[in-house]
């Protein structure tokens, strides 16, 4: 249902009893940042906040005789996915990069430690020569059981890719999260910068050498596919990817990269969505900002597309295209639908940065949009997530006093060890993921998928499109909320 922006805002004075005030931005910054705790493989440190959860994966790798302990679960389940999971942290990056300076020091902090977290795992399944670890866990079998992560007796199947077989995707986002998170790291560590910017170096000339679909290998497709399937090409990746060298390199040559192979590998291509799956619109804000503040004319292009993104946002130009659900939520079709409003939210305020410091508006044929209107879009998303809706229901978990009780996540609604320490086996979790009962354990920060087109969430475990939470929902949040912990009173 497409329902116009005024309409939006009428539907929003409804609420009118929430201020910007209202909502603790501090307070779900921490939170949002809390919750990767709840999602970390491997073995945890002696300062885990989230004390329910354990160690688990202590194995991973084995079979292959590496070692691939650590990263993070990217939903509900016990599975390793690197192309969700390189997407997590280049916004975990990103958002430093762009926002950290927004960001109380302990946040900072912990937001680095979340970075690195996913970091250490990334440089591990790529310190093999043309060689890239891509997954741990058979999806099939794990999504079979209901189990905690810390009985896991499922099968830690590794996938990987041998050159000269393609992983130009996972490949491409593996070397833009290091490239990014090399920014992060460069005051506070200045060596593991460098680590992370020479490895990125090398994984994407892997990346660029052999271009294709990691999830087009036979060998591996059954592990990948369904769940994340390269859907949209491996194109963008690679231009993301050579974004991200250039903006943390400065070396001329990936700039020569995209000028030469953005039309052939479809930077013109104005696809209005920003996810795990595809990066046009975050591609082309990016490249924007050498436009917008060092006039490389001839990146103009991804600058045109990154106007023509923002203005499918805007209710006054032509080419205004959004879909709202009669709350004021962007909806796209779909599963996990607040991924879309916190990824859009978050490039709103990137570009209406990029926009400000270079005095610059966007051109919507016969509107001009300036920085201000572009982040009253993204609050308004910020305060329906947090709150601010049909349902009076706060979508990040353990934020106000209403929020899911029943999300669809192994871990958070099965007896911890510490209250249960007898092991749970796959089919005996079972009788939790049935219950109705609250989840035992609060996955504080979390965001679930989200409510749908009607503004409905029914708070049931078995919905999953709905109740389970994603580190990529989260990964733009923590950017987005910082910018607001500074600039509260956006929206007038």
């Amino acid at each position: 249902m497409k329902v116009r922006y005024s309409y939006f805002l009428l539907l929003l004075s409804q609420f009118s009893f929430f201020a910007a005030s209202y909502h603790d931005y501090a307070e779900a910054l921490s939170k949002s940042i809390l919750f990767f705790e709840g999602q970390r493989s491997g073995y945890l440190p002696a300062d885990q906040r989230l004390t329910w959860r354990g160690h688990s994966g202590l194995g991973d790798g084995w079979m292959v005789s590496a070692d691939l302990t650590g990263g993070y679960y990217d939903a509900g389940d016990n599975v390793k996915f690197n192309f969700p999971m390189a997407f997590t942290t280049t916004m975990l990056a990103w958002s430093v990069v762009e926002f950290g300076q927004y960001m109380p020091p302990a946040e900072l902090r912990n937001a680095l430690v979340a970075i690195r977290w996913a970091t250490d795992y990334l440089l591990k399944t790529v310190s093999q020569p043309n060689r890239i670890f891509v997954q741990v866990g058979d999806p099939i079998i794990d999504h079979n059981c209901w189990e905690r992560p810390e009985d896991m007796d499922t099968a830690r199947t590794v996938y990987k890719v041998d050159a000269p077989n393609p992983a130009s995707d996972v490949a491409g986002e593996t070397a833009a999260a290091l490239a990014a998170a090399s920014i992060a790291f460069r005051s506070s560590d200045p060596g593991y910068s460098e680590t992370l910017l020479r490895t990125s170096t090398r994984v994407f000339e892997f990346a660029d050498s052999y271009r294709g679909a990691y999830s087009d290998n036979s060998d591996i497709r059954a592990g990948v596919c369904p769940f994340y399937c390269d859907f949209d090409g491996y194109q963008d990746e690679l231009l993301w990817g050579a974004a991200w060298l250039r903006r943390a390199s400065q070396d001329d040559s990936y700039l020569n990269y995209l000028q030469n192979n953005g039309k052939t590998l479809g930077a013109d291509d104005n696809i209005n969505e920003f996810g795990w799956d595809n990066k046009h619109a975050g591609l082309n804000v990016l490249v924007s900002k050498e436009v917008l503040e060092s006039s490389k004319y001839s990146l103009q292009s991804y600058r045109a597309s990154a106007d023509s993104f923002m203005c499918t946002l805007i209710p006054e130009s032509s080419s205004y295209h959004i879909e709202f659900s009669p709350g004021g939520l962007i909806y796209r079709p779909g599963g996990s639908n607040l991924q879309h409003a916190t990824t859009i939210s978050f490039l709103l305020l990137v570009y209406a940065n990029y926009l400000e410091k270079s005095s610059q508006t966007v051109n919507c044929g016969e509107v001009s949009i300036t920085p201000l209107k572009l982040r009253q879009i993204a609050q308004r998303q910020v305060h329906y997530i947090l709150g601010e809706n049909p349902m009076g229901m706060s979508y990040m978990v353990g934020y106000s006093n209403v929020y899911p009780q029943r999300i669809h996540h192994r871990g958070s609604s099965i007896p911890s060890t510490k209250d249960h320490p007898q092991t749970i086996g796959c089919k005996e979790g079972s009788i939790y993921f049935n219950s109705s009962d609250p989840n035992p354990n609060v996955l504080v920060g979390a965001i679930v998928g989200g409510p749908g087109e009607d503004d409905e969430y029914e708070d049931d475990r078995a919905d999953f499109k709905k109740s389970e939470p994603t580190t990529y929902i989260n990964a733009p949040f923590v950017g987005v909320l910082a910018y607001f912990v500074a600039n509260p009173n956006v929206v007038s």
